[in-house]
């Protein structure tokens, strides 16, 4: 487990983390978020030990990470952001490096390295120079040096930014396999990374935790939570449908944006599906389709860093 406990960083006058604490147990993969400045990648630094803290406890597996440094970084996996490598090396020659300073010997070189280049696929460009890769591939090369030693605990620095769809379903699907029996803590600014792979959320805002539940429990707090969108073909009276929408009795409001309606309800506790479907075969209005919405995070994300409200 990690535990962090009143946790505080400060610059000279700066205080670039302020009184946080939070516990996160395997099989957690934690998206952890913040605006620029908040003490995100503060935090991240003091939990790897990179930084000392100014006040508080930072146990990684029961070893603190400030009297006990070594021990503690022993559980931990690193993938910092752009997943620097040394570009002139070839994976295999990279692998081996880190292989030999995480303190491998002989067969074990070997050993560790098969592993990781079967699991994250690197068999194909093992030979390559480093800097002829895609980033998809690089960004494997970084998670596979992170994983090589099998550790408890794997700290992600923007694991997906810059990559394509297709890389990032690679990589969350990567990610999900690894959190089975291990901590997973990601470092994002990509909203979209926290629905798509993690099961819990902690954001922070001027040095201070504002949210820490899960995914689903963000999105709930949205006022497009529930809402109901319908879009309509081309030749449809879009006013008209707006102005009935807005006449239910569960609807507060109605937003539009080209040939979509979204009908926004007055409590999230509210369901509206039910009229909104009835007002569209009852008026048999012909629509190219109608969907509920989850909420969006973005929304939610701006509401709690700017109003700083606790969640």
């Amino acid at each position: 487990m990690i535990e962090i406990s009143h946790l505080r960083k400060q610059f000279g006058d700066h205080v670039a983390v302020n009184d946080i604490s939070f516990s996160v147990a395997p099989g957690e993969i934690l998206g952890f978020l913040g605006p620029n400045g908040a003490g995100k990648s503060t935090t991240m630094k003091v939990i790897t030990g990179f930084l000392p803290p100014t006040a508080g406890t930072v146990k990684v597996w029961g070893s603190d990470i400030e009297s006990d440094t070594l021990t503690a970084q022993r559980h931990i996996g690193y993938l910092p952001e752009g997943a620097p490598c040394y570009e002139e090396m070839t994976p295999r020659g990279f692998l081996e490096f880190i292989a030999r300073v995480r303190g491998f010997k002989g067969s074990e070189v070997a050993e560790r390295i098969s592993v990781v280049v079967d699991r994250l696929s690197l068999t194909a460009v093992l030979d390559q120079r480093i800097e002829t890769l895609s980033k998809g591939f690089k960004r494997r090369v970084g998670l596979a040096q992170a994983i090589l030693h099998d550790p408890d605990v794997l700290i992600l620095d923007e694991p997906t930014d810059g990559l394509d769809p297709n890389q990032k379903h690679e990589v969350r699907e990567m990610i999900r396999g690894l959190s089975r029996d291990k901590i997973v803590i990601i470092s994002t600014h990509i909203l979209e990374e926290v629905t798509a792979v993690c099961t819990r959320a902690v954001i922070i805002a001027s040095g201070q935790i504002v949210a820490d539940c899960t995914p689903e429990e963000l999105e709930a707090r949205s006022r497009y939570h529930g809402a109901i969108t319908v879009r309509a073909v081309h030749d449809v009276d879009v006013p008209a449908i707006s102005a009935f929408l807005e006449g239910l009795a569960g609807v507060a409001g109605i937003e539009q944006s080209g040939r979509e309606i979204t009908a926004i309800p007055r409590d999230a506790r509210l369901e509206i599906l039910p009229d909104v479907m009835a007002a569209v075969s009852q008026q048999t209005w012909p629509v190219a389709g109608v969907y509920q919405e989850r909420g969006r995070l973005d929304e939610v994300f701006r509401t709690i860093t700017e109003g700083q409200q606790h969640v």
